[in-house]
């Protein structure tokens, strides 16, 4: 059995990362430089993102995972 895609649940995390970075005026250079983190493959929902790199990011954003998920 392969690895699980939920593409839609993928293209949702890929909006609130590339909103999130562009709120604080960040490049993806930028955050790439701050955290090794290729967020381009992450915007572009073509990397299944893992627990952690999104743990990782949401402490980069300064925000936690209840407020990352959180709709407005």
């Amino acid at each position: 059995m392969g690895q699980f895609i939920d593409q839609p649940l993928l293209l949702q995390i890929a909006a609130r990362v590339k909103s999130l970075r562009e709120a604080r005026g960040y490049s993806q250079e930028q955050v790439y430089f701050d955290t090794g983190i290729h967020v381009g493959r992450i915007e572009t929902a073509r990397l299944n993102v893992t627990v952690s790199t999104l743990g990782a990011l949401c402490r980069y954003f300064e925000i936690d995972m209840v407020t990352f998920f959180k709709i407005d």
